[in-house]
């Protein structure tokens, strides 16, 4: 008969010790070998490539000025400029800048080791960030399914996908969102198991205490709830992780608080099916009481403070956007207003004029892309492309291409579009709570996109949701692997489909290579790679 820590938590760990060890040694080669391509030629282009050239800069002014500047009036050229190592492109005046500081002190930090006009340097982060997220991803994996080749697979998958390849090899914004989502997701997970750790513990002597022979009926209602809802599980401090984690992320773009909702959300959920298990009279009131609402305080709050705090070079500055114009516009004696700080008003009003920018934001560009077709990567977004003729970086033909694509790996992306059906499946009709946990990323990164339907959106964004489509393949992976308790001629064949699909994988990215790296090909051979006209 299955225990009630084994209903709840799976398998002892104890059985599982040889399985995880496989797992770690697997997932440090995958993140060390998909290191070694992120960081390889890293500082080519050796020039600002597409927004580069507003993070870059901005990172630069944080670093030296604690918030951002305008370049200098009437500055020619001030790309080539910092390309030929003079970063001194800054002016006076603030500059509107409209997305949160965290991703650009991020790519600052980089800077700060190399230097600022050092391409390396300015792509630093991002490599090490896009590097540390493969073994992250990997860790997920495992604790979900806690199978050593599923885990290795999530790894495998992240690490030779060219769309999240191609995002950590630029300064740009997005991978350093995706990278504090997926942290907060981690922090989750692991307060999943100690949460059902602490209710496994805690339910077999508070049951008997409150139910056992002699105890008699409770003598108020608020006895016979608490008894109906089950014990508390305490203070979940996984849980205050992932709150500092997502203001970090709404701290890097605000597309954040999307993640903020569904994993909160999503956490609660967990911890309903949890009290549901072990057989809580009132399962739903104990949830909302005893877990949904102490989340709510635990997670929201510290996102708003970490998020705030963010700002704090900002706040220690005098000289950036609008950050006297509540010492300008005195609030009203006596109004609530006036009971805010001047500072924080003043941020309030830099919000608003950033929030009226987004949702103005409408201009022709010719590598937007509608959020439909993001999955089957309709539209990749061109980060580089040069065309050397025969003699000029290498080219030994009469024309050459250059080329840098966020182009993902087909055989993760048009798998994992086939493969959100089956999940869905999985999750609505067979209540499996990985499925769901899977869906919670891509409806928090990708569903939220749908809304701005006239707003300027590229394809690069949805790095933000990758891991979350990994995690959609491996649940099928795991439907082809096979149960646990299947027959071992099952597992061996599920596992050889499993390994086919990885080396398919493997192979589309090795064929993709030059377009990620920007490496001096033929046309003919870049013709050859680009098979639709919408990815040119």
């Amino acid at each position: 008969m299955t225990s009630l820590r084994e209903r709840l938590l799976g398998p002892a760990p104890a059985a599982l010790a040889r399985q995880r060890r496989v797992a770690a040694l697997g997932i440090a080669l995958v993140t060390l070998i998909g290191g070694a391509l992120r960081f390889w030629r890293l500082g080519y282009p050796d020039r600002l490539v597409f927004d580069e050239t507003y993070y870059v800069k901005q990172a630069w002014s944080l670093v030296r000025f604690g918030h951002e500047r305008e370049i200098k009036a009437g500055l020619e050229e001030p790309d080539e400029l910092w390309t030929a190592g003079n970063p001194d492109v800054f002016g006076n005046q603030p500059d509107l800048v409209v997305h949160p500081p965290v991703g650009k002190w991020m790519i600052g930090l980089g800077e700060l080791v190399t230097g600022p006009e050092s391409p390396f340097g300015w792509r630093l982060s991002a490599a090490t960030i896009g590097t540390l997220s493969i073994a992250v991803l990997g860790v997920v994996a495992w604790l979900l399914w806690k199978n050593a080749l599923l885990a290795i697979s999530a790894s495998t998958l992240l690490a030779v996908d060219g769309h999240h390849f191609a995002s950590s090899r630029i300064g740009l914004l997005d991978l350093f969102l995706m990278w504090w989502v997926l942290l907060a997701f981690l922090a989750l997970l692991l307060d999943r198991e100690q949460g059902r750790r602490r209710l496994a513990d805690r339910w077999g002597p508070w049951w008997e205490a409150t139910h056992g022979s002699g105890t008699g009926a409770p003598r108020s209602a608020w006895a016979r709830a608490r008894r109906w809802w089950g014990p508390s599980l305490g203070i979940r401090w996984w849980r205050l992780a992932a709150g500092v984690c997502l203001g970090l992320a709404i701290g890097t773009k605000w597309s954040g608080l999307y993640f903020l909702a569904v994993f909160g959300l999503m956490t609660v959920a967990w911890d309903l099916g949890a009290r549901r298990a072990v057989g809580a009279r009132d399962w739903l009131a104990g949830t909302v009481v005893r877990d949904g609402i102490p989340a709510f305080l635990l997670m929201v709050p510290t996102a708003l403070m970490t998020y705030v705090a963010s700002w704090a070079g900002w706040f220690a500055t005098e000289g950036g956007w609008k950050r006297q114009w509540g010492a300008d516009n005195p609030a009203t004696s006596g109004s609530l207003a006036a009971l805010v700080p001047d500072p924080l008003r003043s941020l309030w009003a830099y919000h608003v004029e950033q929030w009226n920018f987004h949702i103005d934001l409408a201009n022709e560009h010719a590598w937007s892309s509608n959020p439909w077709s993001w999955t089957v990567q309709w539209r990749p977004t061109l980060f580089y492309a040069e065309w050397p003729k025969e003699g000029e970086k290498g080219c030994e033909v009469a024309e050459c291409v250059e080329y840098i694509a966020s182009l993902g790996n087909i055989v993760l992306w048009w798998g994992a579009t086939i493969g959100l059906l089956v999940v869905l499946f999985l999750w609505l009709l067979g209540r499996d709570w990985r499925a769901g946990a899977a869906l919670a990323g891509i409806a928090a990164g990708w569903l939220p996109w749908f809304l701005y339907q006239t707003r300027t959106i590229y394809s690069f964004y949805a790095v933000a949701f990758v891991p979350w489509l990994v995690l959609v393949v491996v649940t099928c992976l795991a439907l082809v692997l096979g149960r646990a308790d299947a027959s071992p001629e099952r597992r061996r064949w599920g596992a050889v489909v499993v390994i086919g699909y990885l080396t398919l994988a493997i192979a589309a990215f090795a064929w993709y290579w030059p377009v990620h790296t920007a490496i001096t090909i033929p046309r003919e051979a870049w013709n050859l790679r680009m098979w639709f006209d919408f990815w040119t």
